[in-house]
């Protein structure tokens, strides 16, 4: 049984995404990145202390995409990923990690100042600079979705797993507005039942552990 811990608007949600895609057996322990201190078997898990983390076996990973990358190699093949022949793998690949390296990580520093900042500090120069930068980049989706539906044409990936948590992280910051291309693609993808489960999982209470005798306490 693959454990995945996660957080209800984290990353965790991709790999969970995938999981339902690909219809393998999962659970979840919900991580609280908020409470004052953290479970010591989640620092266990990743002494990094964040989000996401799994464990399958004897593996523990740490990495939302190379997560990706490691269930699709274990449990496949499957069509979430081309094959390296595919004239669609280039466009997917790129896409598969600039939905992280390029939108989200960039996203974390407005996303941040904007909630988390001082008011003084929250238009700070990193963050502005982030913003473009992001927006840069968003560039290179709004070309690709000229060319297809998905980010590797007309046939959903894991590269639309990234790309989509990327751009609804995006709407959670004060002033970023989706075009109409983007809304539509964002759409498309959590319109899927995978992406309704998921996020139905994903947002789930955890159960409380039992106390004496298997009563909850």
């Amino acid at each position: 049984m693959i454990t995945v811990w996660g957080g209800q608007t984290s990353r965790s949600l991709r790999v969970v995404w995938l999981l339902e895609e690909m219809g393998l057996p999962y659970e979840i322990r919900q991580v609280d990145m908020l409470a004052a201190e953290r479970d010591p078997a989640w620092l266990a898990v990743n002494p990094g202390d964040f989000l996401p983390a799994i464990q399958d076996g004897g593996a523990t990973m740490v990495e939302s995409i190379a997560i990706l990358e490691y269930l699709m190699e274990r449990y496949g093949p499957t069509p979430l990923r081309p094959s390296s022949h595919d004239a669609a793998f280039p466009a997917y690949q790129q896409f598969l990690h600039m939905g992280e390296a390029g939108l989200a990580t960039l996203m974390m520093a407005p996303l941040v100042s904007s909630f988390l900042a001082p008011e003084a500090e929250r238009d700070n120069w990193a963050a502005r600079w982030a913003r473009g930068a992001v927006d840069r980049r968003r560039r290179l989706v709004a070309r690709q979705l000229t060319i297809g539906p998905f980010m590797a044409g007309d046939r959903f990936t894991a590269a639309d797993i990234s790309v989509s948590f990327a751009l609804w992280l995006g709407t959670n910051i004060p002033g970023f507005v989706l075009s109409d291309a983007e809304q539509a693609y964002l759409d498309r993808t959590t319109a899927r039942d995978a992406y309704r489960r998921a996020f139905d999982r994903s947002h789930e209470k955890p159960t409380p552990d039992p106390g004496p005798r298997g009563r909850a306490t």
